[in-house]
């Protein structure tokens, strides 16, 4: 090999060496301040619960739990979320059985921590059919939660 291309080769070899060193470096500092900001940063918003009744009190709570409705009444679902952030989206997919979309409607909630219940209902005057339905929960567009649950002729 003449001098020229072993020159080429040990500048290849050495630069390799420089960026290695460089990611290597960047990643233990990405993952220390990772760390560090994991800590300070808020925890963020998640579904503890889901829970569906006939009807709901003033702080957003279902009253009258229930897995199962008539046609006509109107469908309550309370949110229950914990954990912290300055805003998040909650939205609800309410489906019937055949995947059909019967509702979906979304919330922007701020949250300073501990449990907050946030409300959503559908109810449609000329009677849901009778089948078998599901709430689905999202949180910053990420599913959280599902739920399922019936109409039943009366």
């Amino acid at each position: 090999m003449n001098a020229p291309h072993r020159t080429a080769l040990l500048a290849l070899c050495l630069a390799t060496a420089v960026a290695a060193a460089a990611c290597q470096k960047n990643e233990t500092q990405s993952t220390t301040s990772g760390t560090d900001a994991t800590t300070q940063a808020p925890q963020g918003v998640e579904v503890a619960r889901i829970d569906l009744g006939k009807s709901i009190g003033n702080d957003n709570r279902v009253t009258e739990a229930s897995d199962a409705f008539h046609p006509n009444e109107t469908i309550y679902a309370s949110i229950v979320t914990t954990g912290s952030a300055p805003s998040a989206e909650l939205r609800t997919r309410f489906t019937f059985q055949d995947g059909q979309v019967v509702d979906e409607s979304t919330r922007t909630i701020a949250s300073s921590g501990g449990e907050a219940a946030t409300e959503f209902h559908i109810s449609k005057p000329d009677g849901f059919p009778v089948g078998k339905y599901r709430v689905e929960v999202f949180v910053n567009g990420t599913q959280a939660g599902t739920k399922e649950f019936e109409v039943r002729s009366s």
